[in-house]
């Protein structure tokens, strides 16, 4: 049984998971749950999602996870798995057709230490536009996510590759995308000036399946982005 719509406190708890399935317990517009949602359909893997209302949860997630954060999978052994880099990488190693990670230790470090990096810049994507529309002066910080993207455009010019593990999609790509699809919600689309590498990843990404298959509008972003900074998100917008 696949949702849309949000499970609130006070909503039945959805039964075992199919054999052959595993689950995912997500948020519509969560980009981090969007990780795993990419890594599922990158794999071709059956799954079903079940979403959860972040602001009204229910007692049976927060058995399943009492920190109450998504992405969750549970399999159908009743395993339960958190944290989008865990599951990501979970799903790699146990769904091994069209590996996302390198095969070398080193390899699996080097996209390990540009993820440490990366979450780094991800506050940057939220602390802008909440100040913004307290009215606050935010060119600091601006010039601060311009100097990240900067170095992320060096990154590839240097390596000389499509994507940042080379010529075609891997993990860290995935795990990078949902804020860049992000970047017009919030605002920040112009920080891309000056990082001409950086916007033509950005490009590429656009034409793969799996960000296809996982992306909302931009209309729908704004309009979601919108209800978040009011404190009142509208997790079922548009459904």
């Amino acid at each position: 049984m696949s949702t849309e719509r949000s499970f609130a406190k006070g909503s039945a708890a959805p039964g075992p998971v199919p054999k052959g399935h595993i689950r995912l317990y997500s948020m519509r517009f969560c980009p981090f749950a969007q990780r795993t949602r990419l890594v599922l359909s990158a794999k071709g893997i059956k799954h079903e999602v079940i979403n959860i209302h972040l602001k009204d949860k229910p007692d049976w997630f927060l058995e399943k996870n009492p920190l109450g954060l998504v992405p969750v999978l549970e399999t159908s052994a009743g395993e339960v798995i958190m944290e989008s880099p865990i599951t990501c990488d979970y799903l790699d190693e146990v769904y091994p057709e069209r590996k996302l990670l390198p095969s070398s230790p080193f390899g699996k470090a080097q996209q390990k230490m540009m993820l440490e990096d990366f979450s780094k810049v991800i506050p940057y994507f939220y602390k802008i536009p909440m100040l913004k529309k307290k009215g606050e002066d935010v060119s600091g910080l601006e010039a601060e996510l311009k100097e990240k993207f900067s170095k992320l455009d060096k990154d590839l010019v240097n390596k000389k590759t499509k994507f940042f593990g080379g010529d075609s999609i891997t993990m860290i790509d995935y795990m990078m995308w949902p804020w860049f699809e992000r970047l017009e919600s919030y605002e920040l689309k112009y920080c891309l000036d000056g990082t001409p590498e950086l916007k033509k990843w950005t490009e590429r990404m656009l034409e793969d399946m799996a960000v296809k298959a996982t992306m909302h509008s931009q209309d729908t972003f704004k309009a979601f982005h919108a209800s978040y900074v009011d404190g009142k998100p509208n997790y079922d917008y548009g459904l």
